[in-house]
């Protein structure tokens, strides 16, 4: 823990700030001209939207599916996925931070003859109602919701309520007609993965989408082992993403779970096709 946050925790800590965005341009060798406005928060990491990452995603999603992006930030991760669902696609993409929020409400109004984004704002979580999500720094730009975890370990000092929803009861409420077509769900909770998509096993069971998730640092081997078992007891093989071009890495078994501090996995449902070497 640095010096600043230890001073943040004892209160020390300076007002919320806010910050902007500007657009930038990719140059794509298939797709084109691509516009992403980027969070101009100096902690922000930068943002590249890439021909690679979109071709990965073209591997498991068509012109015309529905994808769900869990934790999506800026939208850097959502501009891939509509890229490669099409205008005639969906990508319904959530996000609780209301400092980020309106960088992704923006993402999502550019490229609009390519793209269909529809920015959610409010955090997947098991029953509808307002949630405490922790940040490390006065803008709001890393952190999340860290229920459960001593805010000494996960260091930030800095909280914000948002809205939470189930995302399954709110689908069938307000999207009804494109959960059939829903072919991937990707989750950034730090550590709450497993929690939302328990809340989404009547979908998963049903439509069987791929599903991207994230091993958060933070949590024990117990709930590795539980998010492993989930997947695959409803018949997934769960792999380790190999990074933004090679999401179907080493197929992993449950001791596989506490390998590593952190990764991310891909679950491919069976009989897809993607399991056939």
């Amino acid at each position: 823990m640095k010096v600043r946050e230890l001073a943040y925790l004892f209160g020390f800590r300076p007002p919320p700030r806010t910050y902007g965005s500007e657009v930038r341009q990719f140059q794509l060798p298939v797709d084109g001209l691509v516009e992403y406005a980027a969070w101009l928060h100096p902690a922000e990491t930068p943002k590249v939207i890439g021909q690679e990452a979109v071709d990965e995603l073209r591997t498991f999603l068509r012109p015309g599916d529905v994808a769900i992006d869990i934790g999506a930030h800026t939208g850097d991760t959502a501009i891939p996925m509509a890229l490669a669902v099409g205008r005639s696609g969906r990508v319904l993409a959530l996000e609780p931070n209301p400092y980020v929020y309106p960088v992704l409400e923006r993402n999502a109004a550019l490229n609009p003859a390519r793209t269909a984004i529809v920015p959610l704002p409010f955090a997947a979580t098991a029953r509808a109602g307002p949630v405490s999500f922790d940040y490390s720094d006065a803008g709001f730009c890393n952190g999340g919701r860290h229920e459960g975890i001593s805010r000494w370990r996960h260091a930030h000092a800095f909280s914000v309520r948002v809205r939470g929803e189930n995302l399954q009861a709110y689908l069938a409420a307000h999207h009804a007609d494109l959960v059939p077509r829903l072919r991937y769900i990707k989750v950034d909770a730090e550590g709450h993965d497993l929690t939302i998509l328990e809340s989404l096993a009547g979908i998963i069971a049903t439509v069987r989408p791929f599903v991207r998730a994230e091993v958060y640092r933070h949590t024990a081997a117990v709930g590795r082992q539980r998010l492993h078992a989930f997947m695959s007891g409803h018949g997934y093989d769960v792999h380790r993403v190999g990074g933004e071009t090679c999401y179907r890495g080493d197929q992993l078994a449950a001791a596989d779970m506490t390998r590593e501090p952190q990764f991310d996995i891909f679950c491919v449902p069976h009989s897809t096709g993607l399991d056939v070497p």
